[in-house]
């Protein structure tokens, strides 16, 4: 889970690169960077940290040109270290910058592959530098004196070709253009706008259309899956699909946790997916306790709250704010390693003790993972005076880690994986606990375009649209488990 934007406009673009980067930091918090193309030049700066840390106003001002790219990072399997941070660049052929969000299930064998047949090398342990050098391959062996949109777009079908996973990539191939493309199956989303300006006409393509918003672009559509986007230099668009016959499977845990509710994702509303999760969550509450006895709704901020309203709308219980979030706090989610999680639960909520005390109470979380968090906050609504403790999940079970980008842990560090309902209840020590059922879950982003049929649901089905090889999960369970991170981290 990355967030990615390039934009081909009519005079400077680091700022607005900067500006998008911002309201993309929900998909990554742990590096960032921008490339733009001053003439003959590339122009690079990255770091780890959130945006606003990584570029100071010095910095900004030596990123000129009116085409670039930018990247804020969240670390997925073997992609933690601090040379991951993205863009990343190589100067043959052309010179091209590239960022990428998603993940590579033959990372092992493309590795070989690009060495030992492409003769490329690989500096870091990151499945983006692979796909750069990869497109940088199928580029080369193309007209390189004469390059055109119809080249670019058969070097993206030898991509397509090779790799097998969840993209959505941005690259910038100096002297050329902006280039954007998506995984045959469209698991991770890619967004296409457009601005019309005094000076002419400019391009963005983004991960979520809320980047495009605040940048005044008008969406014009989604990426469809396999499409490569090429836009000239001067501002000439190309589309071409290059990969076909794929299942369209966009990834359903967008809709669930990583979005911003105010993006559009595959023509569907996040915001209104998640309040017919609430609606479908409440229906099954009723059928399972038509006297659930509760006395409030508490979201757990924020993803939850806009399910939380519908829910507690439906059942007819006041819909509370039982918890204070610290704003300077990042996403738990995503911090790396279960001891930092466990310290920010705590500095990132508190309690409002009136809206427990001595009061039956229904805490509505959009997805329940390791379980770490779930049942911290539980422990603090039983100290904040709670009579029963309720535990509601927007989501199913999450049973299985997913391996297209999101940095789910190993399976023995999800709590639902080989555990009944009721033994995660009890672990996570709920008096009662209610999930999400699947078929509901697509029922609820489905009602919003009737054109998608399927989707990734890997991580509650254990069903992968690409298949993965023998022994590929044991691999990455090692890779993403918090031992091997650590070690990592301190090698």
């Amino acid at each position: 889970m990355c967030g990615i934007i390039g934009i081909v406009g009519t005079h400077g673009v680091a700022p607005a690169l900067y500006d998008a980067l911002t309201v993309l930091q929900h998909r990554g918090q742990d590096a960032a960077g921008i490339a733009t193309v001053d003439g003959a030049r590339l122009r690079l700066h990255k770091g780890n940290g959130l945006v606003r840390d990584v570029f100071r106003q010095e910095d900004m001002l030596k990123l000129p040109g009116h085409i670039g790219i930018g990247h804020c990072r969240y670390p997925t399997a073997g992609s933690d270290q601090v040379d991951e941070a993205q863009p990343f660049y190589v100067n043959s052929p052309y010179g091209i910058a590239f960022a990428h969000n998603g993940n590579l299930i033959n990372t092992q064998q493309l590795r070989r592959e690009v060495f030992e047949d492409d003769r490329r090398h690989i500096n870091t342990d990151s499945d983006s530098e692979i796909l750069l050098n990869l497109l940088a391959h199928e580029l080369q062996i193309q007209e390189r004196m004469a390059l055109t949109p119809d080249h670019i777009f058969k070097a993206v079908a030898g991509v397509h070709a090779r790799a097998r996973g969840g993209y959505a990539c941005v690259a910038l191939v100096l002297g050329f253009g902006l280039l954007a493309f998506r995984d045959p199956h469209g698991i991770r989303p890619l967004v296409l706008g457009e601005r019309v300006t005094p000076e002419g006409r400019e391009y963005a393509v983004a991960s979520e259309s809320v980047a495009l918003d605040i940048l005044g672009f008008q969406r014009l559509r989604d990426i469809a899956p396999g499409e490569a986007v090429f836009v000239t230099m001067n501002g000439q668009l190309h589309a071409r699909r290059c990969a076909e016959g794929a299942v369209h499977a966009p990834c359903i845990f967008e809709y669930v946790y990583l979005a911003r509710p105010d993006s559009m994702m595959e023509d569907v509303s996040v915001y209104k997916a998640r309040l017919r999760m609430g609606e479908k969550l409440a229906a099954k509450i009723r059928r399972l306790r038509p006297q659930h006895g509760i006395d409030a709704v508490i979201p757990i901020p924020d993803t939850a709250r806009t399910a939380a309203s519908t829910l507690a709308q439906e059942l007819g219980v006041p819909m509370r704010e039982g918890f204070v979030k610290n704003r300077y706090i990042g996403r738990t989610f995503i911090m790396p390693g279960q001891g930092e999680r466990k310290k920010s639960v705590r500095r990132k909520l508190n309690a409002i003790g009136l809206e427990f005390r001595n009061k039956t109470v229904l805490l509505v979380d959009d997805s329940i993972v390791r379980g770490t968090t779930s049942k911290q906050i539980i422990q603090m609504a039983r100290e904040a005076g709670a009579r029963q403790v309720y535990f509601a999940s927007a989501a199913p079970p999450v049973r299985f880690p997913n391996v297209y980008g999101i940095d789910m842990p190993a399976a023995s560090e999800l709590v639902a994986h080989g555990r009944s309902e009721e033994e995660v209840q009890a672990e996570i020590g709920a008096d009662w606990l209610v999930y999400q059922d699947l078929d509901d879950l697509i029922a609820a982003v489905a009602e919003g375009n009737d054109k998608l049929k399927h989707f990734d649901t890997s991580c509650f089905s254990g069903e992968y649209v690409t298949g993965v090889e023998d022994g590929y999960l044991a691999q990455l369970e090692f890779l993403r488990s918090d031992e091997a991170k650590a070690k990592r981290r301190s090698a």
